[in-house]
């Protein structure tokens, strides 16, 4: 017999109302029925990523995400994938800046075995110097193939260490190479029992549910396991940028690459819904704007994307360009600024406008399409936006983006103090083995 005792509270009119409850060991409960289609999909979200760890354990969050599948009281190590699927579900889970999130899919039948395998783990997961070992190989490797080896990779992690001089933002999400080398076991038990607690998580489950029931099921197998101490606060002292700042890579890839950070508010804000909107305007698309101008009519660039993410504390609107072979990094970048001044300048026409917001209110009906990206989509908001209710004022908020806004927006932050600029020069050497241990 469950040892909490909780109420849920429907919240929410429209298409998915979601029950609200939390249980007294402070775990947020989201419970959103659908019967559409027999699925229920379980995620659970941890207020814990690469924002909340410090020099000497960098990446122990994404540690973590390989950690959680290796075995806990109830269920020994392996034995989460086998008998999730042996019920017919699957599971995964990623690491972020600001979250780590585990997720599940199956039919309905089998949500009561979820919601014991994802208890059981976080109430006495297990870290044994094997699983640590193991598991920290196993990131090791990855790291050698999705940054060291990988120009996107590390153009990216050169890019954060230079946007940011104080904010843990500064070091990738996977983390530094001797950082995941040296992560001890005490590590790993403290950070567990500091961010794994139930009061430092939000679970949702969606889909084909009975709310009363699943309630009953969540206090009967997450009701037992013990609130943990407050999460410590994270500060953000990041300096105002004062002036451009470049780093240039050699490696021996085929054409350069240009990669620019502008530094840019935090989720929330007005202005990160301008720069949503700004984004869909300047790359998402064929007809987009720099695809069109850069790509096709100057021809300077093959490919030019815009990666605007929300996070916590303000962070970086990422133009990316990948150039011909023999292009000179210089002359495209001239050519990108006078584009992205036209905009500060001018502004986007009416057509841009409203095509940009079309886009971007298709992505937000896709979020609801599926249990699974219903339930990804709302925690996100949650941990993010503080609300997951805040996803049921987007589309209006899209809609009242201004051209005014948007350039307003793009003056903001394009200005040229505000950039960060990593170019990859291709160099003679030859590649380094996948397998080796050679960072960029």
């Amino acid at each position: 017999m469950a040892r909490q005792s909780a109420k849920a509270k429907a919240k929410g009119g429209g298409l998915f109302p979601v029950h609200e409850a939390t249980l007294k060991n402070g775990l947020k409960v989201r419970i959103s029925e659908s019967r559409d289609i027999p699925v229920v999909a379980v995620y659970t979200f941890f207020r814990v990523g690469s924002r909340n760890e410090r020099p000497g354990i960098t990446g122990i969050s994404h540690l973590f995400e390989h950690m959680m599948f290796n075995g806990a009281k109830r269920y020994g190590p392996k034995e989460f994938d086998r008998v999730l699927e042996s019920h017919g579900g699957h599971s995964n889970a990623y690491t972020t800046t600001d979250m780590t999130v585990y997720h599940d899919e199956a039919t309905p039948e089998a949500l009561e075995v979820v919601l014991d395998l994802e208890a059981d783990r976080m109430a006495s997961l297990s870290i044994t110097p094997r699983t640590l070992e193991s598991e920290r190989d196993v990131v090791m490797e990855e790291r050698r193939v999705r940054v060291d080896n990988d120009i996107p990779g590390m153009m990216d992690e050169e890019l954060g260490a230079l946007a940011f001089k104080a904010h843990p933002y500064r070091w990738p999400v996977i983390g530094w190479m001797k950082d995941i080398q040296n992560i001890t076991r005490a590590d790993c038990e403290a950070y567990f029992r500091t961010y794994y607690a139930p009061n430092n998580a939000v679970l949702y489950v969606v889909g084909d549910v009975d709310r009363e029931k699943t309630l009953k099921l969540i206090q009967r197998y997450y009701g037992g396991i013990p609130r943990g101490p407050d999460a410590p606060t994270v500060l953000d002292a990041e300096p105002e940028p004062r002036g451009e700042r470049r780093a240039q890579i050699r490696h021996p890839a085929q054409a350069p690459a240009v990669m620019i950070g502008y530094r840019a508010p935090r989720a929330g804000e007005p202005d990160a819904y301008a720069l949503d909107v700004l984004q869909y305007a300047l790359t998402v698309g064929e007809g987009s704007l720099l695809t069109r101008e850069l790509v096709y009519r100057q021809e300077v660039a093959i490919a030019c994307g815009v990666d605007w993410g929300w996070r916590l504390d303000p962070g970086l609107v990422i133009v990316s360009m990948d150039l011909k072979p023999g292009a000179e990094p210089e002359q495209v970048e001239q050519r990108l600024y006078a584009e992205l001044e036209k905009v500060a300048r001018d502004g986007v026409d009416g057509r841009v406008l409203q095509k940009a917001k079309n886009n971007l209110k298709a992505h937000l009906l896709r979020e609801m399409a599926t249990a699974s990206s219903r339930a990804n989509a709302l925690g996100t908001y949650e941990l993010l936006l503080g609300s997951w209710r805040a996803q049921e004022a987007l589309a209006e908020r899209y809609q009242a983006v201004s051209a005014g806004d948007v350039q307003g927006a793009a003056r903001r932050y394009f200005a040229p103090e505000r950039r960060s600029v990593v170019t990859v020069i291709p160099s003679g050497e030859s590649p380094p083995e996948p397998g080796g241990e050679g960072e960029s």
